[in-house]
């Protein structure tokens, strides 16, 4: 697992996390949280390499962007560093599942509607399964996140496992 604070635990104890709850219930399978807070698709993909050859994993899921979005970064650096990054892990002999994420309305119709597409684009076009938003299901329910207003609070945790578990059941039967 390779994410921002989303997958982090960010704000709630590492356990109660949904990266910590999918371990869970995947008792056959080893999963390692590389995830870190305020994590961007830049950092991620320098990160990268030294998390790939240190655990070799079967199967890497991303989940970055959503710092390159709220910061307002240029759409395209954010898409060559997704794509960079899931050609790193295919490389390495990982399945890829790359998880997408949306921008509030306040960002501007073009550049909220352009960040949410270039997560489908980016698995598209290097051919991974996609979470098209982790937060779905929940984003506009007020009371699952924490006070700033961001971050998912343990009790919405679950939810996310479901939205990655949708795509992350197949692959697993894949391996």
């Amino acid at each position: 697992m390779f994410g921002d604070s989303l997958s982090a635990a960010y704000g709630i104890p590492r356990e109660s996390g949904w990266v910590s709850l999918l371990q869970r219930q995947l008792p056959k399978h080893r999963v390692v949280n590389a995830s870190v807070s305020g994590e961007t698709t830049a950092g991620g993909l320098t990160r990268l390499p030294d998390i790939l050859a240190a655990h070799r994993p079967h199967l890497t899921i991303i989940e970055l962007g959503a710092n390159d979005g709220l910061r307002g970064l240029p759409l395209r650096q954010t898409t060559r560093n997704l794509e960079a990054m899931i050609d790193l892990a295919k490389q390495q002999g990982s399945a890829v599942l790359l998880v997408g994420m949306r921008l509030p309305p306040n960002y501007g119709p073009a550049y909220t509607r352009q960040f949410q597409d270039l997560f489908t684009e980016v698995a598209r076009a290097r051919k991974v399964r996609l979470v098209p938003f982790l937060l779905a299901g929940m984003a506009e329910q007020r009371e699952r996140f924490q006070a700033d207003g961001l971050h998912p609070d343990a009790g919405a945790q679950p939810l996310l496992v479901d939205n990655v578990w949708r795509e992350l059941k197949p692959m697993l039967k894949e391996e």
